[in-house]
């Protein structure tokens, strides 16, 4: 027996496997993830965002604090 068949069994086997495993996207629990939402032009954030990048947001996009655009964000 030669390599070649040694790869074809092992890829056989491998098959059987991969064929079980569902989908393994994240794009659907991300997007329920984002709960922070800014009240001036209702961009979404992921609630995993720390605040210095909401504060970082609301003074270079409206120049308002991090009170005024995400009044319900835990500091």
């Amino acid at each position: 027996m030669g390599n070649g068949a040694k790869a074809a069994q092992k890829r056989e086997r491998n098959a059987g496997k991969s064929a079980d495993k569902g989908p393994t996207s994240r794009t659907k629990v991300n997007e329920a993830a984002k709960n922070i939402v800014c009240q001036t032009c209702k961009q979404t954030f992921l609630q995993t965002t720390r605040a210095p990048a909401l504060e970082e947001h609301a003074q270079n996009k409206h120049s308002k604090t991090m009170a005024e655009c995400f009044p319900n964000a835990a500091k």
